[in-house]
């Protein structure tokens, strides 16, 4: 007759050694995931930069990979979505060692606008939270002179993505909401050593109101 061996007593649920992911707390969770989100974008932009096409292409292929990042709620740290009250505020995100790239985060508070403006390098620029107002312009001759000519003017909803390199780059920038906008920029130029995309800021139009 064989003796029934005793079955070991179930271990108390409060017992369970946790897994690591489980022991993580919540704003670490967010933190790795975060850093995450960042590292693959970050990723994705730097194998499009090193196919090493035009400036115009190199922008499509960038706005492409930022896209389906915009509107994610772990790209930005609550710090990386300050703005301030003076003018827009600009985080830088990565810049790449090279110089060949950075990745900065534009927070607008309602009213708030650029100059109108061209940039050193190509650039792409997405919507992640609100809506943002472009005008764009062209520089037409105009006898032994130049002028700006408006020749666009769009609402950005979030979601939008749009790439462009100079010459076809020139406009102006501003939230025309009641609440915040943040939008995402990249840049083929190094911005922590620049400080701005920026190339050159023109005058307003006769006309024009800012």
């Amino acid at each position: 007759m064989t003796t029934p061996t005793a079955s070991a007593p179930p271990v108390p649920a409060s017992h369970v050694p946790a897994s690591p992911a489980a022991a993580l707390s919540a704003p670490a969770s967010s933190a790795l995931r975060r850093a995450a989100r960042i590292s693959t974008f970050v990723d994705e932009v730097r194998e499009a930069v090193g196919r090493g096409l035009a400036p115009d292409l190199t922008a499509q292929l960038v706005a492409d990979r930022l896209a389906p990042h915009l509107g994610a709620p772990d790209l930005l740290t609550a710090a990386q979505r300050q703005g301030d009250a003076a003018t827009y505020r600009q985080h830088l995100l990565h810049a790449e060692p090279d110089g060949s790239f950075s990745v900065v985060a534009l927070v607008w508070l309602p009213g708030q606008r650029t100059a109108i403006h061209d940039h050193v390098s190509w650039c792409v620029a997405g919507v992640h939270e609100g809506q943002e107002r472009e005008r764009r312009y062209d520089l037409v001759p105009d006898g032994t002179t130049s002028r700006l000519v408006a020749v666009a003017e769009v609402t950005n909803p979030l979601g939008s993505v749009a790439g462009f390199a100079p010459p076809g780059d020139i406009h102006r920038v501003w939230n025309a909401g009641a609440g915040m906008a943040i939008s995402i920029h990249v840049y083929g130029a190094d911005v922590a050593r620049l400080g701005s995309s920026v190339r050159r800021v023109y005058a307003l139009p006769e006309g024009e109101d800012l």
